[in-house]
């Protein structure tokens, strides 16, 4: 341990919330002998501990760069705002949990970037470790900063403080690219040598080597790539994940975090195809888990960390092939040992009375669904491919069952919606109420019902990548317009911060003229931006001026079809011409039936070796 830091954290520790975010020490972290390590990886997590020890991801990359020879993995976190301000006023660095060597001894940086308010706290940690923002500021090998995750879909707004970025998934592609590194160093490249021969691995997109030139009404005139750089640059997957190394003996955390609880990814990509949802898009092909696998794996899982919950995850669980007879296998498991035992991301149009039974032996709390919309028109336009009566009929079952709780997600602000619409939400969870009285077993309790509406935000690589936000106030006018048609004791209803979500949209369809924007927003205060407590607008806006960005040019202004996109050079597997297909079906309020009613033509096949996806 780094005596230099320790001295200094005992002293600060005793003055800052949940110290034991700061002191690592956990039961399976990693910690190698440096006289047999020859290169270091910070692997940075752009949140607080507890959010970033809930994250699969990095658990996984996390085990599987130290499962190699040499390379010692280590993990850091941003500090909550008191502990930033410890460290600053006592001169003390970011560092690494496992050994408490400061940041800036490191080789490589990497962080794992899966939301867009998270883009001040990778400044906030490179400026604490005393590593200039700058990719074009840092010379030679010492401190390359990479990074990966859902928002290097669109890598532009970071691109003037990343050196390059892994898109897709990493359990390949990141042993790949450090060993590229280790190469590199031994063979004493510049840095400049580096990147280009860490380009030549498939999935590593290098800012660099592209020049973007600009239209005076400020849209895209041209993407460019240096000769010898990729047009495009194609996203990683995993061809069986059922080979591919999974955290069975995972870290046990020194305190409470967000999801405490054993983490079983049932398969990846999803075949419904939500026009709204990138990760709908962006994660195919579908690829399942076999039952057997999963049910090793959990059982290790289980007895090694001691977790008293297990989840099944993927984005539609209930539509794992192999649900039944896996959740057979773990019932028995789990019902005998008290574990609970949650299947979240379920859908209304197949959860059945069998699941149902089976989830209230070993769990007793409450459903969620996600319907997004109030009318079946607006369902159909976004492609939830659920239909009023699928909702009824699964809230009949769960209140029936005993479930006296449901929680239901909407969106508000999606393209083409009307007060009606917004008016339909409030029609079905009346609905949804009647349908409780109607057939509750148990009416003693009374009934909740949770009603939360989001709102929309265009992402890069949906049918909707190019349509307009709606202004936050009229998402407020919407909001206000259903909670006064929601008048009901047994209704909660939430919805999301608004501005919060147009800075979202900002900065997930923006281009390399945010990265001015992001610096100029941390300068003045700007950090933690994804929890209330830190949030300020108002810096945000003065960045913006600031810099001479007008936000409603990538969010009310929506995008052309013909318009070149800030992402365009990276391919997520999924074709524009089959985006653009959806977004005219969207218009019509046409369904595109799931993958398992026949292939779509999205173009995400060709990345698997067979050429066929599995859903």
């Amino acid at each position: 341990m780094n005596e230099m830091i320790d001295a200094k954290l005992n002293r600060i520790l005793p003055r800052v919330q949940k110290p034991a975010r700061y002191v690592g020490g956990e039961y399976n972290q990693t910690v190698k002998d440096l006289g047999s390590v020859d290169t270091r990886v910070a692997f940075c997590f752009p949140d607080t501990y507890e959010i970033g020890m809930s994250n699969l991801g990095l658990r996984i990359l996390y085990g599987i760069v130290n499962q190699m020879d040499g390379v010692w993995c280590e993990r850091v976190f941003t500090p909550w705002g008191d502990m930033e301000d410890e460290m600053r006023a006592a001169g003390l660095p970011l560092y690494a949990l496992e050994s408490r060597d400061p940041v800036a001894d490191f080789d490589m940086i990497a962080f794992s970037v899966g939301y867009e308010m998270s883009y001040t706290n990778i400044l906030t940690m490179l400026d604490l470790a005393g590593v200039p923002l700058h990719a074009s500021e840092r010379k030679g090998l010492k401190n390359v900063v990479f990074a990966g995750g859902a928002c290097t879909y669109n890598p532009e707004p970071l691109a003037d403080f990343i050196d390059f970025f892994s898109l897709g998934e990493g359990e390949e592609s990141t042993v790949e690219i450090v060993n590229c590194y280790r190469d590199a160093k031994k063979r004493g490249l510049s840095k400049e040598e580096f990147l280009w021969e860490v380009g030549k691995i498939p999935g590593v997109y290098v800012p660099s080597h592209y020049e973007h030139k600009y239209n005076a009404d400020g849209t895209l005139a041209a993407i460019t790539p240096l000769p010898g750089a990729p047009a495009k640059v194609t996203k990683r997957i995993v061809q069986d994940l059922d080979k591919t190394w999974y955290p069975t003996e995972p870290i046990v955390p020194m305190t409470e975090i967000v999801h405490d609880r054993m983490n079983l990814e049932v398969m990846r990509g999803c075949i419904r195809g939500c026009r709204f949802c990138q990760a709908g898009y962006t994660y195919r092909p579908v690829r399942p888990r076999k039952p057997e696998t999963l049910y090793e794996q959990a059982v290790h899982s289980l007895e090694f960390s001691g977790d008293s919950e297990i989840t099944l995850s993927s984005l539609s669980t209930s539509d794992y092939r192999y649900l039944e007879p896996l959740t057979d296998r773990l019932t028995e498991y789990c019902a005998a040992r008290n574990i609970n035992m949650s299947v979240p991301s379920l859908r209304a149009d197949n959860f059945s009375r069998d699941l149902m039974l089976k989830l209230q032996k070993v769990r007793k709390s409450g459903l969620t669904f996600a319907p997004e919309a109030g009318t079946q028109r607006l369902r159909d336009a976004i492609n939830k491919n659920v239909t009023e009566e699928d909702v009824l009929k699964t809230c009949e079952i769960a209140f029936a069952g005993g479930w006296n709780n449901v929680k239901l997600y909407f969106m508000l602000g999606l393209p083409t919606e009307t007060d009606e619409d917004v008016l339909g939400i409030a029609d079905l969870v009346y609905k949804i109420y009647n349908c409780w009285k109607d057939h509750a077993s148990n009416k003693k309790r009374g009934v909740r019902i949770h009603v939360a509406t989001a709102f929309f935000v265009p992402k890069p690589f949906t049918g909707f990548q190019w349509e307009q936000q709606i202004a936050p106030e009229e998402y407020l006018r919407r909001c206000r317009l259903l909670k006064e048609h929601m008048n009901n004791k047994s209704i909660e209803y939430n919805y999301h911060e608004a501005k919060l979500s147009e800075l979202e949209a900002v900065l997930a369809r923006g281009d390399r003229r945010l990265g001015a924007v992001i610096e100029a927003a941390w300068k003045r205060g700007a950090k933690l931006d994804g929890w209330m407590e830190y949030f300020d607008y108002d810096k945000w806006i003065a960045a913006l001026d600031e810099c001479g960005v007008d936000r409603h040019f990538y969010t009310t202004r929506g995008f052309g079809e013909d318009e070149v996109l800030a992402w365009d050079t990276i391919d997520c597997g999924v074709t524009k011409r089959f985006l653009l297909r959806e977004r005219e079906r969207a218009c019509r309020a046409e369904i595109t039936p799931d993958c398992r009613h026949g292939c779509a033509g999205c173009g995400a096949n060709r990345l698997l070796e067979c050429g066929r996806c599995d859903p």
